[in-house]
């Protein structure tokens, strides 16, 4: 099985899952894990690792409208070294310190593979969930897709430094805080554009049509797309990106605007049913938590 077909088949026992986060009481709590294999292109810093792996989580919390509070990691890796430690510690250390939360220590332990596994947690008293998105609804996101693609594109072309500073994101905590009175439904992108509408789609019972010609891309995408199919690709359905994906009301449009500090883009409407672009059905794909190994 996949990560989602999984999912589904643990929903009759884990009733409370779904979201980006769990709700308990007025606290959010999240969990990720992310591997070498599949999250950490080689010449990934430590520091970028620790970074990214702790952000992950922390952009869950955002999804749900929550303020984030603290962070923990648990790393592993085939050998123990002070300097990479260090390292990793300094980037899960400032990462929380830029959206005002505090990074309280973890776990270590030795591993065949450099993994990681991250828990965030969150105050919100009035969380947004997926599942409030409505018919006649504007759906939005925050910032730009595809910086986590052209972050790849930047490994694999051999561009270590320009790779991990597309790797470090801004989770986008404040931004879910200014947007948790008004959204109706949100989640982050960590699974690409096209996944997380069907992914609301399925949690609100409705549907989606956007333009991808609205669709708000990273400047670097532009540095390593080979064509515009290949933009769109890394726009749409790579992923890793953490922005948010939200639904609004039209008529608080504006206040949103005024309140989020991220550039806010309208990419389209709610509907009845379906995920549709402008030229017909966009296919439920995207970024995948396992190995193809």
């Amino acid at each position: 099985m996949d990560e989602r077909t999984a999912l589904r088949a643990l929903a009759a026992d884990l009733p409370g899952a779904g979201d980006d986060a769990a709700v308990v009481g007025a606290q959010v709590v999240t969990t990720d894990m992310l591997h070498e294999s599949t999250d950490f292109p080689s010449g990934t810093t430590r520091n970028t690792a620790g970074w990214r792996s702790v952000g992950a989580s922390l952009s869950d919390v955002a999804a749900m409208g929550a303020a984030a509070t603290a962070a923990v990691a648990a790393y592993g890796a085939p050998s123990l070294d002070e300097d990479e430690l260090r390292a990793f510690v300094r980037g899960a250390r400032d990462v929380c310190e830029s959206v005002g939360a505090e990074y309280v220590g973890g776990d270590l332990d030795t591993h065949d593979e450099f993994t990681v596994a991250t828990t965030a947690l969150g105050d919100a008293s009035d969380p947004v969930l997926r599942s409030g998105a409505s018919p006649g609804e504007v759906v939005c996101v925050t910032g730009a897709l595809g910086r986590s693609a052209a972050g790849l594109r930047a490994f694999e072309a051999g561009d270590a430094e320009r790779g991990n500073e597309l790797f470090r994101f801004p989770p986008r905590v404040e931004s879910g805080v200014a947007l948790a009175p008004y959204a109706t439904a949100m989640m982050d992108s960590s699974d690409g554009l096209a996944r997380s509408l069907h992914q609301l789609a399925e949690a609100s019972d409705c549907g989606f049509a956007f333009e991808w010609d609205r669709l708000p891309v990273h400047d670097a995408v532009s540095e390593y797309a080979a064509d515009g199919g290949d933009c769109r690709e890394m726009a749409a359905y790579f992923g890793e990106d953490f922005e948010l994906v939200f639904t609004v009301s039209e008529t608080d449009l504006s206040s949103v605007r005024a309140a989020v500090p991220a550039p806010v883009t309208v990419v389209g409407e709610v509907t009845a049913d379906g995920v549709v672009a402008g030229d017909g059905p966009v296919p439920d794909e995207g970024y995948t938590h396992a190995s193809e190994g």
